[in-house]
């Protein structure tokens, strides 16, 4: 787990817009917004942001909405990074010092992406305060990942 550089460009772009999706977060219940950017291999980057629910079970994460977003647009295979964000809703913003990182069915989606991409994706995780930002391969957070190669699909 190391810090990244705030010289990496790509992770800070990626974290600064997942700031601004979590500020759209719909998260009445937890109080605490996540926002996610998902970079493609053209330098698109699609935004999501943590949207709740009174039936708690059907939330959605900020990652899985963006995921979703780019497979609308086609566009899932070209996944190439993500940065998340994420913190306690306040009357001032969004706070928190600690980075956060995808929940495990996140992981899971993410790894959909990165076997039809046929890439690592790589995670930027950023605290609400911006100041800390850890990189990782999505390999790194998911060992041992189970996909369509499991169920004999290439």
């Amino acid at each position: 787990m190391a810090e990244v550089p705030i010289e990496d460009v790509a992770g800070r772009v990626l974290i600064d817009h997942a700031l601004d999706a979590a500020k759209n977060a719909h998260a009445p219940y937890s109080r605490f917004a996540v926002g996610a950017a998902l970079l493609l291999d053209d330098g698109t980057i699609i935004p999501g942001t943590n949207f709740e629910n009174a039936s708690y079970g059907l939330s959605l994460c900020a990652e899985t909405v963006a995921l979703a977003a780019a497979n609308v647009a086609g566009r899932l295979k070209h996944v190439v990074a993500i940065g998340i964000v994420g913190g306690a809703m306040t009357a001032t913003g969004i706070e928190g010092e600690t980075p956060i990182y995808p929940c495990g069915r996140c992981r899971q989606i993410l790894n959909e992406a990165a076997d039809m991409g046929r890439r690592d994706i790589i995670i930027y995780c950023g605290s609400a305060d911006g100041a800390v930002m850890r990189r990782h391969l999505l390999s790194e957070l998911l060992p041992f990942a189970f996909g369509p190669g499991d169920l004999g699909i290439s």
